[in-house]
């Protein structure tokens, strides 16, 4: 994947690293992309100087909450808190493990466990991370079907209990491989997409565009550096789901 990430969100092992970079996609942007700068976060980057992040631009925030049913980000409250309360939109992700439990039991965990939704403004729906997987079979052991099955469970769930459609966390490159490049989800869930380079490429099946482009795993920002496709009016009715 593009963020490489571990179980508590720390780059993944070298050979994982150097199987990224044969797809050309680890490589990061020379300059920021254009859009509305943003960060995401886990437990690797502890607790967060979030005064010192907004005062250097960033306008968002996407914190680490879960991952499968079976760990919470222990700095979650500091990173989700603290970046709402210096202003910035802010959502939760989970990162996705489908070969451990069904999709729907993995949503419930996740707004259990930080996922949820308000309309307040500053909240953005939560993300789907679903990627390489860090711990064996790049698939998870599924095929394409049944991955895309687990996706809908997933989002499906998220909805049921939110109201909101998921974000989805991916790169085109996984996408292709695990789903097929299915075009299913693009009409519900906004697009982040995760490619380390000067531009954002071919986006997965479905997706005229994306609504954010993680472009590279350190710079300005703690964690990993992000724009929104938008102005901060824009992000701020995604927020809303619509007007606040």
């Amino acid at each position: 994947m593009n963020r490489l990430r571990t179980v508590t969100g720390t780059l993944l092992a070298t050979a994982t690293m150097v199987a990224a970079a044969t797809l050309g996609v680890v490589t990061p942007a020379a300059a920021a992309p254009a859009g509305l700068p943003g960060m995401d976060v886990s437990s690797y980057q502890g607790n967060v100087n979030w005064s010192a992040a907004w005062n250097n631009g960033a306008r968002f925030a996407y914190v680490k909450a879960t991952e499968g049913t079976y760990y919470t980000n222990p700095y979650f409250a500091q990173q989700y808190n603290g970046s709402y309360n210096v202003g910035m939109i802010r959502g939760s992700y989970h990162f996705a493990r489908p070969d451990t439990t069904t999709g729907a039991t993995q949503a419930n965990y996740f707004v259990d466990h930080g996922g949820g939704w308000s309309k307040d403004g500053r909240t953005l729906p939560g993300a789907l991370d679903i990627e390489y997987n860090p711990y064996g079979a790049t698939c998870y052991g599924l095929s394409q079907s049944a991955m895309r099955t687990w996706i809908a469970s997933f989002v499906n769930q998220y909805y049921a209990r939110t109201g909101r459609w998921a974000t989805i966390y991916t790169t085109t490159d996984w996408w292709t491989t695990c789903t097929g490049n299915y075009s299913g989800f693009a009409a519900t869930n906004p697009l982040w997409l995760a490619r380390y380079a000067g531009t954002v490429g071919t986006l997965p099946a479905g997706w005229a565009t994306y609504s954010f482009w993680q472009w590279a795993s350190s710079g300005t920002f703690p964690g990993d550096q992000n724009v929104w496709n938008g102005t901060l009016d824009r992000l701020r009715v995604l927020a809303c789901n619509g007007p606040c």
